[in-house]
């Protein structure tokens, strides 16, 4: 019979301590730090740019909703009457 993958690996990590809570804590820390230390933030001028940008866009999204939601209601009161 052949043994799976993972049959194997847990035999081969059986033999091996797992670090402690702390030390895990500490190397996921490590590994956050280095990763937003890769990330290329935006410039003041590009970061209130991008929010002018999506207020614009929230706010004619909610105008187009809330026409809908107009006609939809004026609909409902014509088919069912008030």
């Amino acid at each position: 019979m052949t043994e799976t993958p993972t049959a194997e690996r847990g035999r081969a990590s059986a033999g091996k301590k797992r670090p402690s809570l702390f030390a895990r804590i500490g190397l996921f820390l490590r590994q956050v730090r280095a990763e937003l230390l890769k990330v290329v933030w935006p410039t003041r001028t590009e970061l209130i740019t991008y929010t002018i940008v999506v207020l614009v866009f929230v706010a004619m999204i909610m105008v187009y909703v809330g026409f809908l939601d107009l006609g939809v209601s004026k609909l409902v009161l014509a088919v069912f009457g008030n």
